[in-house]
């Protein structure tokens, strides 16, 4: 009688079979491996060919020079001799000790914080006022922007027709209202003031471009939002378009302020940093007088070296600011 074998029981004499699970391929060494090592080694000789020129130029151009500057700050050089000669920290003593140093350290404070100001605050309303749908805005926008451009010795050569007080343009209309002109030329104040106005006017095409093209590139939906919620003018200018412009802000307070410290060429065309001495004077003017008119080339490179150092700080602080507010 033939056996029956229940289902799921095993058969006699029959071989068990098992089943292979596949093997999963190890990832640490597959072809794309060295591949991508091969694409990334290529990437960076890539990125160091393309940055060669420029680092090789910034190190030549700027940092070699900086270096040089420091090491003559510690000399006495007249810049005609062939030797220099090692002084230690006299130069920085000298500056320290030295009244009109502190003077013209407070000439350059104000001539700076006013250029700044006076540019961007200038530069945004024009771009505010320019970014609305207006006729014929693209010419006014060229002529704004057209003074930047030009040379600042022709701004300076230009204006002092503006400011002279006896037959320019300033003196006619206070003379149509019945006041007389200052004397931009004697008082160091007025002086001031003169060579402080025309570099604001050079210089506040370029606040307002760069404030115009961010206007431009700001967030639409929320000024419609904005609208909608019948927001007044100032309340939308300070809660929804000023914080949209502040990385622009940032940026145009560390140019500006850059730019109005080297400022040379109108100060030495329009007061030679006078009235009175040093009445418009500023540290750039005064690395000109002692390297080229006194002959003090290591006198002068120690003035540039501590200016130097007040803008690091400076660009330091604004850059930490930045930070903590992002």
């Amino acid at each position: 009688m033939p056996s029956v074998v229940r289902p799921g029981a095993p058969v006699p004499g029959a071989v068990p079979l098992t089943v292979a699970t596949p093997a999963i391929p190890s990832t640490s060494h597959t072809p794309a491996a060295p591949r991508r090592r091969r694409w990334q080694r290529r990437d960076l000789w890539l990125a160091v060919l393309l940055l060669a020129p420029n680092l090789i130029l910034l190190v030549v151009f700027t940092y070699r020079p900086l270096l040089d500057n420091i090491r003559l700050s510690f000399t006495n050089w007249n810049i005609s001799s062939p030797t220099a000669q090692y002084i230690g920290f006299d130069n920085y003593v000298e500056w320290a000790g030295r009244p009109d140093s502190w003077k013209i350290l407070g000439i350059t404070l104000v001539f700076t914080v006013a250029t700044v100001a006076g540019s961007m605050v200038i530069g945004l309303v024009m771009a505010l006022v320019l970014d609305q749908n207006l006729r014929g805005r693209g010419l006014v926008r060229s002529l704004v922007f057209a003074p930047y451009v030009i040379s600042g010795a022709a701004i300076g050569v230009a204006f002092q027709f503006v400011f002279d007080p006896r037959f320019g343009m300033i003196q006619d209309l206070l003379a149509r209202v019945g006041l007389d002109s200052p004397n931009f030329y004697q008082d160091p104040d007025w002086a001031l003031f003169m060579v402080t106005s025309t570099y604001i006017w050079k210089n506040v095409g370029y606040v307002f471009v760069i404030y115009l093209a961010a206007l431009q590139g700001r967030r639409i939906e929320l000024d419609e939002a904005a609208q909608i919620d019948g927001t007044g003018p100032f309340r939308h200018f300070f809660r929804i378009v000023l914080p949209q412009l502040r990385p622009t802000t940032f940026f145009l307070s560390v140019t500006v302020l850059l730019s109005s410290v080297q400022v040379f060429d109108i100060i030495n065309v329009m007061t030679r940093g006078g009235p009175m001495g040093n009445g418009t004077t500023t540290m750039v003017y005064q690395i000109y007088q002692e390297t080229f008119v006194n002959s003090r080339a290591g006198y002068g490179a120690t003035v540039a070296t501590i200016m130097f150092v007040i803008l690091l700080v400076i660009t330091v602080i604004q850059v930490r600011f930045q930070d903590q507010k992002d």
